[in-house]
C-alpha cells in the first residue's frame, strides 16, 4: 500500500554532513566517475512529473519514520514522463484507474493517466516504453492504457510477486495487476531487467537497492539540466531526504538511507532528485502548471 510534507530547506547541509558530492559516483578505489545516465553522447530528455490524482489526509508517519502521527498531508499520485528525441517517450510508472484497490482509495482530482499525459502533448499510443519501479497498484495498474509500450521491470520483482499462472505470490500486489503483468509477459511485451545500474534505454539507467518492495528500482535520466533521478517510492518526500530519514513503511530502513546517499551522488544537483509523492514537486517546479512539473 502507498502511504502520506516537505520542508523548503535546501539539501546542501545534508550533502556536507554525509560527505557526498553530487553529479559523480565513486569507484571502488574512491576515484570519481560520471553518473551512468549522463554518459557523453546519450540522448537528452525532457523530464516531467504528471499528477493524476490526490490522496487526502495521509499520516506523514506512514511516509517518514518517526514523524508525528497527528501530521496529515494531501499527497499527489504521479507518473513521470521522459520525452526523448526520435519519438522515444518513456513513462516511469503507469498510474492506476480501475480495480478493487483503486476504488477503495477514493482518490480526489482523478484524471486517467492516459489523459493526463495529453497535457504535455502525448497520446497513449505515443508511449514507447514504461519503466515500472515497483508492483504497487498506483504505479502499475494503468499499464493497459498504453498499448504500444514495452514494459520494463526488475526480474526479481516480477518473479517474487507473480507466479507462472499470473497469480499473486505476495499480498503486496493486487490480483488484477499480477494477471496483467503475466499477460504482458506472455505477449512478449515485458522486459525483465537483471539487477542494478543497467542502462536499459539510451540515456536512461535503472538502479536497485531500496526495499520499498522486494526489488524496487529508481531511474536516472539525462536532461538539459543534468542527470535527473526519479526516486519514485524509494523516497516518498523531500523530508525523507533532507532529514535523512527512512520511509515510514519499509522492509529495510538502512537500505532506504543508502538509496538517499546514492541518489545524491547520481544526480547532477540535489534539486534534480524527485521524490514519489511530495506535493512540493509542483511548487519547486511550477511550470508549465496544471498538474504538470517540468524538472529543469
Amino acid at each position: 500500500m502507498t502511504c502520506r510534507l516537505c520542508s523548503g530547506r535546501g539539501l546542501a547541509s545534508l550533502v556536507v554532513v554525509l560527505g557526498l558530492g553530487v553529479g559523480a559516483g565513486s569507484t571502488a578505489t574512491g576515484q570519481s566517475k560520471p553518473a551512468t545516465a549522463s554518459a557523453p553522447g546519450a540522448p537528452v530528455y525532457e523530464v516531467y512529473a504528471v499528477r493524476y490524482a490526490t490522496a487526502p489526509g495521509l499520516a506523514v508517519s506512514s511516509l517518514v519514520a518517526g514523524a508525528d502521527p497527528s501530521r496529515k498531508i494531501d499527497i499527489p499520485f504521479m507518473i513521470w514522463v521522459l520525452k526523448g528525441p526520435g519519438g522515444r517517450n518513456v513513462l516511469v510508472d503507469a498510474g492506476s484507474y480501475q480495480g478493487p484497490v483503486f476504488e477503495r482509495w477514493k482518490l480526489a482530482d482523478f484524471v486517467k493517466p492516459s489523459v493526463a499525459i495529453g497535457k504535455i502533448g502525448l497520446a497513449p499510443g505515443d508511449v514507447t516504453d514504461i519503466i515500472i519501479t515497483h508492483i504497487h497498484w498506483d504505479h502499475v495498474g494503468g499499464l493497459d492504457l498504453f498499448p504500444a509500450a514495452r514494459v520494463w521491470i526488475q526480474r526479481d520483482e516480477f518473479t517474487h510477486y507473480v507466479d507462472e499462472q499470473g497469480q499473486p505470490k505476495d499480498k503486496a500486489i493486487a490480483a488484477d495487476d499480477a494477471a496483467m503483468l503475466a499477460k504482458l509477459k506472455k505477449e512478449g511485451r515485458l522486459a525483465l531487467v537483471d539487477g542494478d545500474a543497467k542502462e536499459i534505454i539510451p540515456g536512461v539507467t535503472v538502479y536497485t537497492g531500496g526495499k520499498h518492495t522486494y526489488a524496487s528500482q529508481y531511474v536516472a535520466a539525462r536532461s538539459a539540466a543534468g542527470t535527473v533521478v526519479l526516486a519514485s517510492d524509494n523516497i516518498y518526500l523531500y523530508e525523507n531526504l533532507e532529514k535523512h530519514l527512512p520511509l515510514g513503511l519499509t522492509g529495510d530502513q538502512a537500505a532506504d538511507l543508502r538509496v538517499q546517499e546514492r541518489v545524491l551522488r547520481l544526480a547532477s544537483s540535489p534539486r534534480l532528485i524527485v521524490p514519489g509523492h511530495d506535493p512540493a514537486v509542483f511548487e519547486r517546479f511550477p511550470k508549465p502548471g496544471g498538474g504538470v512539473a517540468r524538472i529543469e
